[in-house]
């Protein structure tokens, strides 16, 4: 078997690393803007000489640069009021997870569709996953007003309060989330039938299916 090229290697990373250190660690990065960039290096690199290549300048990536992720308004146009539809899916609890949701302006319209592969995760930490990544977008638009439509019932309920989080694992993203919602003016928690929440899970589920 004839050995990788480093286009080949790029193009692997972009479509099946979750490459969750590097989107920590450059604030505002998100997976699918990662995945983009590395496959724009390999395409670019295929199309040079070797040593041209090697000359070639690096992409670089502006910390706090935000960008679009799969589907969504541009960060300059505000939005004051916004329905976040959050949803997360696992497959094997722990397995192959995915984070999703789903922003609408206050008459139904679509703002965003967001969706991000987590790698090895629990159900109930994707689904949370899914709430940051609505809630941080919602705020990059200017949202002042949110309204938080999940079907997961543990969720909705640890986040009102009724409900104590006493998993380890789910603290953090609790506090995160709890943070994030007192960043708004108003916050409204809805818990939904599966069925009124199928755009959220899709994108979820998407996530996983298509490394984004």
């Amino acid at each position: 078997m004839p050995a990788p090229s480093i286009i080949d290697i790029l193009r692997h990373i972009a479509r099946e690393e979750p490459l969750q250190g590097t989107v920590r660690a450059f604030r505002g990065l998100t997976r699918e803007h990662l995945g983009q960039l590395i496959e724009d290096a390999a395409q670019r690199l295929g199309g040079m000489s070797p040593a041209s290549a090697a000359s070639a300048p690096s992409t670089q990536v502006p910390a706090g640069a935000m960008s679009p992720p799969v589907d969504a308004a541009p960060a300059s146009e505000s939005h004051p009021r916004l329905r976040v539809y959050s949803d997360g899916a696992a497959r094997g609890n722990p397995g192959p997870a995915g984070a999703g949701a789903v922003l609408m302006d206050p008459a139904g319209n679509v703002v965003a569709r967001l969706g991000r592969f987590l790698g090895h995760q629990t159900n109930n930490c994707a689904e949370y996953m899914g709430l940051l990544l609505g809630l941080k977008h919602a705020q990059s638009l200017g949202a002042r007003e949110v309204e938080v439509f999940a079907d997961s019932e543990l969720l909705i309920r640890q986040l009102g309060g009724r409900y104590q989080v006493k998993s380890p694992t789910l603290k953090p993203l609790y506090e995160e989330a709890r943070k994030l919602l007192k960043g708004f003016t108003k916050v409204k928690l809805h818990h939904v039938p599966r069925a009124q929440n199928a755009e959220a899970d899709e994108m979820s589920n998407r996530a996983i299916d298509e490394r984004l």
